[in-house]
């Protein structure tokens, strides 16, 4: 598999404050890869330089072959093919959910308006919302709002779909539905970056797990399963046992 997003010795500074050290990364098309770490890691600065939402300050990022240091890269481009879901939604308040899903395309795809109801239409099944296609996001449960933002960056039909904490501002009761939606398109091979603090999904749904910590991979393990039973950095070793059974 080619590498669709690669890392070489990038580094992120805030003033002084030095997020990202040195990284060195590499995912390949189809992969699905979860990042963790504790709070204050850089996993959220890490997941948003993957379509420039966050400049880099040194190094190379390379993203479905856009250079993303290169000044003259367009990065409205690498946006089109490279979705993002947030962890508090982004949906806009004034439209109703089918018009969230169908906006983006209509504008920047210029797609077809059938052709984008019907699409827009059949991802909004997908994630178990056909019938809320005329509500208001206020009308939904934190639950329904994250998937209908998932709907809307699937509706672009992008290469990679990036996530940072999908789950982290929802109640228990609604997480579920949001990663069975998650595990159902990571099935259908759909590259896919998730910043999570959902251990399961990690450990079941993920081809990989990067441990990430004071803005550098401590591990990176192909086999999700074995990490999180035996992990080799100490650091990680930590982490989990206060997150495992807690």
């Amino acid at each position: 598999m080619a590498a669709i997003i690669e890392f070489k010795k990038v580094n992120k500074f805030y003033g002084d404050y030095h997020a990202l050290k040195d990284v060195n990364l590499s995912i390949d098309e189809g992969e699905v890869v979860s990042i963790i770490g504790p709070s204050g890691a850089g996993k959220s600065t890490l997941i948003r330089t993957m379509n420039g939402l966050e400049g880099i300050s040194s190094g190379v990022l390379k993203v479905d072959g856009y250079d993303l240091g290169d000044k003259k890269t367009d990065l409205n481009k690498i946006r089109r093919n490279v979705g993002m879901v947030f962890q508090h939604f982004n949906l806009y308040e004034n439209h109703t959910v089918l018009e969230n899903v169908m906006l983006a395309p209509r504008i920047v795809l210029h797609r077809d308006e059938k052709e984008n109801r019907e699409i827009a239409e059949k991802l909004l099944k997908q994630v178990g919302l056909l019938g809320k296609e005329d509500s208001y996001p206020r009308q939904l449960s934190g639950g329904q709002k994250q998937r209908v933002a998932i709907a809307r960056s699937l509706a672009m039909k992008p290469k990679v779909l990036l996530f940072d904490e999908p789950t982290s501002a929802l109640d228990p009761e609604m997480i579920q539905g949001v990663l069975d939606v998650m595990q159902s398109i990571a099935a259908e091979g759909m590259t896919m970056v998730v910043v999570t603090h959902e251990m399961g999904f990690a450990r079941e749904v993920s081809d990989r797990v990067i441990f990430f910590d004071q803005g550098q991979v401590l591990e990176d393990s192909h086999n999700p399963k074995d990490f999180f039973k035996h992990p080799r950095n100490l650091r990680a070793q930590e982490f989990l046992s206060r997150v495992i059974d807690h």
